[in-house]
């Protein structure tokens, strides 16, 4: 058990984690659980099927079994806890606003009434841009910041670009046709970001708990890449070409509304693109504090090549 000594009792500090089996929770768990009791931390998780977490980690951690869109859910996880990370899983059966915010409620209400201190969020980028109130998704993720802010606890907004694991839904196409499809213009330069990278950041930011306030923290990658960079380090790092195709936002939409995707939600994904397009992604500097380490043909070497090449 972790916990601090204070006079003659031990003051015990416990860090909430939701979507631990997720992109990012699957690389923020191990780091916590590696850091955090020499940090006198201890760990608690809320998982929908706890069975999907590694022995090492349900071994390791309070497993709070349910959903953390639910009231009572939260409410049980929240007790007694010091730092929470949050992230909402999307939901493509709902209006964004619902699948964010909505979601959001229940645990803005359970923060309040258990007094925790510091929540991470992972948001997104843009607030501030000319384009943030119509960009969809990310409108929707600006949103559910405000809402958890209101609370009253000090808040850190993971304010992220798109992520080089998007690609990754591209496999096939990569692999069979050595083709990659957007709806952005090939030249557009923007940051993109390593999902480990944004889970190196919050695990800091968890365990090191002196910030106050309200506040976005951008995670930027290296460096501004466009699709057409994207296609000649996919070229390189796969020793074969790959190209970059642009899709419009109207073929994008019947693609996704063919999969059965809520008919506002896919607006949202198609107003998000258009968005970035536009320079949603570009209103904040890349600073020693801002960027991160992964690059691109790293994450292509240890990530993107093995799934083409399976």
């Amino acid at each position: 058990m972790g916990g601090v000594l204070t006079g003659t009792t031990c003051e015990v500090f416990m860090i909430v984690i939701t979507a631990p089996t997720g992109n990012i929770g699957r690389h923020l768990v191990p780091l916590l659980l590696a850091d955090a009791p020499a940090h006198g931390e201890e760990l608690r998780v809320i998982a929908r099927d706890p069975a999907r977490l590694p022995v090492e980690v349900r071994e390791n951690v309070e497993v709070i079994t349910g959903s953390h869109g639910d009231a009572e859910v939260v409410d049980r996880a929240f007790e007694g806890a010091d730092a929470v990370f949050w992230l909402v899983p999307p939901d493509s059966s709902q209006p964004p606003a619902d699948a964010w915010s909505g979601f959001t409620r229940p645990a803005a209400k359970a923060l309040a009434a258990h007094g925790v201190g510091h929540v991470v969020g992972v948001s997104a980028l843009g607030r501030g841009t000319p384009v943030a109130d119509r960009a969809g998704l990310v409108t929707a993720s600006l949103a559910m910041d405000d809402l958890i802010a209101e609370t009253g606890v000090a808040y850190r907004a993971l304010a992220n670009p798109s992520f080089f694991e998007n690609l990754l839904e591209e496999v096939g196409s990569i692999r069979e046709k050595g083709v990659f499809t957007d709806v952005v213009d090939a030249d557009r330069k923007a940051p993109l970001v390593a999902i480990a990278d944004i889970a190196a950041v919050a695990g800091r930011l968890l365990l090191d708990r002196s910030w106050t306030g309200v506040g976005d923290v951008p995670v930027l990658g290296p460096e501004d890449l466009s699709p057409r960079d994207l296609a000649r380090i996919l070229t390189e790092q796969l020793g074969r070409p790959v190209r970059y195709e642009r899709q419009s936002l109207e073929d994008l939409r019947t693609t996704l509304l063919g999969y059965g995707l809520d008919e506002a939600f896919v607006q949202g994904i198609a107003d998000m693109k258009q968005a970035k397009d536009n320079g949603l992604d570009a209103g904040v500097a890349r600073t020693a504090d801002t960027a991160s380490p992964t690059t691109f043909a790293q994450w292509c070497a240890h990530t993107l090549k093995p799934a083409v090449l399976a």
